[in-house]
């Protein structure tokens, strides 16, 4: 039987990565490789940051076709799953590192939050911070961005066009803020 979301998952990308496996307590209990993580759907961390700029925007990414995850789709919150031994903080750096060429920014960390679904069940950590320089898409990670108002990233939040675990930590981070 179909589980209807075939179209938001492709090939898993870097599938020998060892990568943090957790309880539903959110306490490490040993790594895998990201395939088996993908392929058993077990419990992992990722790391999510909510980039603005001092005008108050908030940087969207689009995904590129081919992520393994929720191709297409639009990200107010990037980030990625933990490394088997990073911590969040570590994670958070290096992806938006490696994806937009975000470097040496003060990461405020925001609250945990674990999210589950039928493609993904993990315990996340949002960080937000302020950029105003340059980005530097990684063509394997991401298609564009830019910046948008809160406003438009709520309109996003409800069309259903933003991850589903993104959504939920957005939306827990903008009725608190």
């Amino acid at each position: 039987m179909s589980s209807g979301h075939e179209s938001h998952r492709n090939k898993v990308q870097h599938p020998s990565e060892l990568v943090a496996i957790v309880d539903e307590n959110n306490e490490k209990v040993g790594s895998c490789t990201r395939g088996q993580m993908r392929a058993e759907n077990l419990i992992h961390r990722s790391s999510f940051v909510a980039i603005f700029n001092s005008q108050g925007q908030v940087y969207v990414q689009k995904r590129v076709s081919f992520k393994e995850t929720y191709p297409s789709y639009y990200d107010p919150a990037p980030g990625g799953v933990v490394g088997a031994d990073e911590s969040y903080e570590q994670s958070a750096e290096r992806e938006i590192d490696e994806e937009m060429g975000v470097k040496q920014v003060k990461l405020n960390p925001c609250f945990d939050f674990y999210h589950a679904d039928e493609i993904s069940r993990l315990w996340g950590r949002l960080f937000t911070c302020t950029y105003d320089g340059d980005f530097r898409l990684d063509p394997e990670e991401v298609e564009s961005g830019k910046f948008m108002s809160v406003q438009e990233v709520q309109e996003l939040l409800l069309k259903g066009q933003v991850p589903p675990d993104s959504k939920a930590c957005l939306e827990r981070f903008f009725a608190t803020a």
